[in-house]
C-alpha cells in the first residue's frame, strides 16, 4: 500500500504533537522530538514503516522511545514490546513484503521447539535467555496470526506443515476478501505472566 505525500505528513505531524503532549508517566517517551525534527527524521523512513507507525499511534499512543532509526512501544496491549525499524527486510512468505515491524511477548519456547519454529517461519524468533517469542512483518495481523500459529506449534495442536498452510490461506482470505481469521485479529491465549526467563546453567571450570 502506498501512502500519499499528505498522509504521511498527517502521520508524522500527529506522531510529533501526541509525543510532545504525553503526560509525565512512566509510558512517557524517552526523547521528545520536536515537529520538524520527526518531519525530517522520518521523511527518508520507507512508506511500510511510516504506515506500521501510524497505525501503532492510532492504537496505542505514541512510544516510549524514538530514534532516528526506529521507535519502540512497551507493554502496549498484549504485546511486551513493539519496534518499527526505517530499514525494510525483505521476506517472501506467504507472499513477498517487507519485515518492518517486531512485536514480542514474555514466553518460554522449549529448546526441542527452536527448530520447528525455525522451519515454520524465519520471521518468527525465540529469545531464550530472556524469553521472548516474537514475530516481524509489517501489520499487526500478521504477527497475530504467526505469534498464534507458532504457539499451537509449541503445544502441538499444529505441525509446521499445517501452520505454514494455515498461515497462507489466512492471508490470502484477507488479501482477496478483506476477511480477518480470527488468529490476526489478536492473541489466541493468555501469554505466560510469571517468569520466563532462562538464564542457563554456569559451567564447572
Amino acid at each position: 500500500m502506498t501512502l500519499s505525500s499528505r498522509a504521511i505528513r498527517m502521520a508524522t505531524v500527529t506522531f510529533a504533537l501526541a509525543t510532545l503532549a504525553a503526560p509525565v508517566s512512566a509510558q512517557e517517551p524517552m526523547h521528545r522530538t520536536s515537529e520538524s525534527q520527526m518531519q525530517s527524521m522520518m521523511a527518508s523512513w520507507p512508506a511500510s514503516a511510516r504506515m506500521a507507525v501510524a497505525d501503532m499511534m492510532k492504537k496505542y499512543g505514541p512510544p516510549q522511545e524514538v530514534t532516528a532509526t526506529m521507535v519502540k512501544w512497551h507493554n502496549n496491549g498484549p504485546w511486551k514490546y513493539t519496534i518499527v525499524s526505517n530499514k525494510e527486510t525483505p521476506h517472501r512468505f506467504p507472499m513477498a513484503h517487507p519485515d518492518v515491524m517486531e512485536q514480542g511477548i514474555n514466553y518460554r519456547v522449549p529448546v526441542g521447539m527452536f527448530d520447528d519454529l525455525a522451519a515454520y517461519d524465519g520471521s518468527v524468533t525465540a529469545d531464550r535467555t530472556q524469553g521472548h517469542l516474537a514475530a516481524r512483518c509489517d501489520k499487526e495481523g500478521a504477527n497475530f496470526l504467526a505469534v498464534n500459529l507458532a504457539h499451537d506449534i509449541i503445544t502441538k495442536r499444529k505441525n509446521v506443515a499445517s501452520a505454514r498452510a494455515y498461515y497462507g490461506r489466512a492471508i490470502a482470505a484477507f488479501k482477496k476478501m478483506g476477511r480477518m481469521d480470527p488468529y490476526m485479529q489478536r492473541l489466541q491465549f493468555t501469554p505466560p505472566r510469571g517468569q520466563t526467563a532462562d538464564a542457563d546453567v554456569a559451567l564447572r571450570m
